[in-house]
Order: C-alpha cells, then structure tokens, then sequence
C-alpha cells in the first residue's frame, strides 16, 4: 500500500498555497497544487485580511487534492505570518473579519501600553521585539473598534486549523510571537495580561510543535482521501516552518528568510534579551521541536511588490524575474534606503516615498518614468544587502561566535542578484536552500509528529525529515 500524501496549507500576506506531498516510487514529490491571491483590503478606514475568500480558496485547493491523492491523506498542517489573529464567538464562528497588522490602529494602543511596562521589560519578559505590530497591541486597541475584549481569539493559522478540526490552540512558535508568552515558563505570561488589563480567559491553550489536534470535522471529511486525515498544529509560525525546513547544520551558520518581511538570525540555546539585542532590533522566538530562533525583522520585498503594484496601475507592469535581470544589468545605484524606514512600511505610493526617503537621506531621487524600474530595484536589493550585513554582525556580536555561511530561503532563493550582493557585503558563503521553506518545514514536522507517536518532536527529527524532503537522504 503506498505512503498516503500529506497537506500543507502556507498562508502569504500576497498569496495563500496548498501544496500536497505524495510518494511516487518511494520518493518524495510536493507540488503546490493551488494558489489564491491574497493581500490586505480596505474597509472603510481600517485594513482587514479578507477571510471568507482565503477560506473558500482553501476549500477548493483542499478538494483538488483529495481528487489527486486516490492513497488518501494522512494529515494537514497550516502555517502564516505572525501577529495576526481572529475574534470569535463562544461557537467558534468568525465575530469579525480579521485586522491586518498594518492597520494603524496600535500607534495609540502600543502608546498607552508603553506607560503601562517599558518596551525593555516586555521584551526582557516575553523576548519578543516590542513592535506595534504585535499581537499585545493590536489586543489593547480591539476595544476602540467596538470588539468584546473578552471574546475568545485564535491566532490566524490557529484560526484555520480550528476551521479544520473544531478544537482552538495557540501552537508555540507562533505564540511566542505574540508578546504575551513568558520567556521562563513558555505559557502566556499572567503578569503582563493583567498589567495591560487583557483578558487571559479569552487566550488559547499554548500546545508544542507537532500536537495532534484530532481528525478533520468539515464536510470535506466525507470525502474519502480525507475520512482519516488528522489535523496538526505542526510549526504554525512560517517563520519557524521555513527555518524547519533548512536541511542544512544550522549549528555554524546563520540563516535569511527573505519574504514580504526578511528574518535573519540564528538558532539559539537560550534567549538574548539585553538592551542591546532590544537597540539592534533582535527577538527570540520559539523554534520548531525547541530552542529559539533569534532573529532581526527587515521590511523586504513589501517594498519592490508595492512599487510592482503603483507600476502596473498605470500600465507598466513587470514580471519579477525580468526586473531582476534588467536590475542586475544595471549600475550601482549609489544609494542606499533604510529598509527599516516607517514609511517604507505604508501600502500606497512607494516609488514616491522611496524617493522622498532618498532625498531625506542626501541621495538624489529616481525619475518614476517607463525605463526606470529596474534602478528602483537595484536600490533595493543593493540596501537589502547591507542591512544584511549589518545584521549579521550585530548577530555575530551578540551571539559571540563567527558565522561561515548563511542559509538563504524564500523568494531570495531566486533572486540571482541578491544573493551575489549578500555575499559580495557579508563576506559569507551563502546556501540557498528552498524557495517554499516553509511548506518543507510543515511537511518535516507532520512527518515527525506521526512518527513521535504522541511525544514532542525534536529538531532533529525534524532535520532528518528535511533532509529526506530535500532529497538529500
């Protein structure tokens, strides 16, 4: 009887995959078996994730692979971005479409908490970089947009996963993200909850990497690849799942996840949360199967996608992998962005905030004409490599230890031109590893988790079933 096929679910903040494992002759095959479009929207003043389509999506490529997985499937996983979460009511259904971390709605919420525990004991406490971002804040500022502060929640990917099985958790490396979850006892910190006045009733049980949460409950159930599929809370952080998914010894090297957002960091044994890790802009997040994952956040590619979308309203659109040929073909820009930048981080006008970043800085600004966009995107790639740098030596600071390679993941494991310049400023050999990380990541945990038989993952089982994904072993 052949391996029966496997599921992961990646949720992008520009697109949603379902990508399916099956085993032909023995070995390993993923293929992403469905893509839907994805992107934060508008309503009103605020700015939401567009939960029904994303769902109904899901649902389709959902459909398509028990039509190609006649051995049936053995379990789905789902893993997305951090921070973001949905309300719901005592039944489980959806109170409101989710917010988007973007929406500025936490300026004043993360004020008001900065009163209430300095930015350096919430991070001291929980190690996550006190971003306004987060979780804690976006929590604070729910009341302000007339939500029940005491309506129960679950993380997004948390969210399908209860779509999936009907049972709610926080998975940790996910939680972890949250700045709520107490370095010292990895369970939601009660301190910091009643501080900020938050209710800790309406928080999910925390459960580790690779928790079984019961069999798939909606009707795609009664189809017969999915009559015994389990449902896993495998590394629901994509950033984990990514990291999950480097086959190669993580021990020596340091490690780039280059998305929307760019993590670079290395693993850890125990967390670093001096005043200096909290200047340099360093967290400490929960790594699959155990240990930390300690690691700066760069806004990335959110910038040269914003600059693709205000190009193609006005007809000049480009595909990706021209503009990176045409910027490779291009001369030094000269200039560099800070990719860090506040504006950098707005989704309307990019090539004119870039511009005005230029000229705030004492560079000269780019002429936004036909012809031009390549040089946008060489500033880009050419900043995105130095703030590469200057992360990895702040990490080797840090850390006390030389690295002798990076591993490079996510889209940059394509961009030819990104990684000639990171190695050209780090110095460092790099290893590129798999454009879809994080989907290898959530196939080695769930291969893991049904090998463990109940007991917790490890990381390495994890990277043995990386590897084997990989085709390595």
């Amino acid at each position: 009887m052949p391996e029966r096929a496997r599921v992961a679910i990646d949720l992008g903040a520009e697109s949603c995959r379902v990508a399916l494992l099956r085993w032909p002759g023995g070995k390993p095959r993923i293929d992403v078996i469905h893509r839907i479009p994805n992107g934060p929207v508008h309503r009103g003043a605020s700015l939401h994730w567009p939960l029904a389509s994303i769902l109904a999506g899901l649902e389709e490529g959902l459909r398509h692979c028990a039509a190609l997985a006649p051995e049936g499937i053995a379990s789905i996983a789902v893993d997305s971005w951090s921070v973001d979460y949905v309300r719901l009511a005592p039944d489980l259904s959806v109170l409101r479409e989710p917010f988007c971390y973007r929406d500025e709605r936490t300026v004043a919420s993360k004020q008001a908490a900065d009163t209430l525990i300095s930015p350096l004991d919430l991070y001291q406490r929980t190690g996550t970089l006190p971003l306004r971002i987060n979780t804690v804040y976006q929590l604070l500022a729910d009341s302000a947009a007339g939500i029940d502060p005491r309506a129960p929640w679950a993380m997004f990917p948390e969210y399908v996963l209860c779509w999936l099985s009907g049972r709610r958790v926080a998975e940790y490396t996910n939680a972890s993200h949250t700045g709520l979850v107490s370095l010292k006892t990895g369970n939601w910190d009660d301190h910091v909850f009643r501080l900020l006045g938050l209710s800790l009733e309406a928080a999910p049980p925390i459960v580790p990497s690779g928790t079984v949460l019961g069999p798939l409950k909606r009707a795609l159930a009664q189809l017969e690849a999915f009559q015994e599929t389990q449902v896993i809370a495998a590394a629901t952080h994509d950033t984990a799942a990514a990291i999950a998914g480097i086959s190669g010894d993580l021990s020596s090297g340091a490690y780039i996840s280059s998305g929307t957002w760019s993590l670079v960091g290395a693993t850890t044994a125990a967390p670093v949360t001096t005043q200096a890790a909290l200047e340099a802009g360093y967290a400490n997040i929960g790594a699959a199967g155990g240990g930390l994952l300690f690691h700066s956040l760069i806004n990335s590619m959110w910038v040269l996608k914003k600059c693709m979308d205000a190009w193609a309203a006005e007809g000049r659109a480009w595909d990706i992998e021209d503009l990176v040929a045409k910027a490779a073909q291009s001369r030094s820009a000269g200039a560099i962005l800070d990719m860090d930048a506040e504006t950098l981080m707005l989704d309307t006008g990019m090539p004119a905030r870039i511009n005005a970043e230029l000229v705030r800085l004492g560079f000269a600004p780019i002429t936004d004409a036909p012809g031009n966009e390549p040089q946008f995107a060489r500033v880009i790639f050419e900043s995105l490599a130095l703030r590469y740098a200057a992360a990895l030596a702040h990490l080797e600071n840090m850390l006390g230890r030389k690295f002798d390679c990076v591993h490079m993941i996510g889209g940059a494991a394509r961009n030819k031109l990104l990684i000639e310049l990171t190695e050209r400023c780090t110095g460092l050999r790099v290893e590129i590893g798999e454009c879809e990380s994080a989907t290898v990541g959530s196939f080695a945990v769930q291969l893991a988790a049904s090998e463990a038989y109940g007991s917790r993952v490890t990381p390495d089982s994890i990277r043995t079933w990386a590897r084997r994904l990989c085709g390595l072993d």
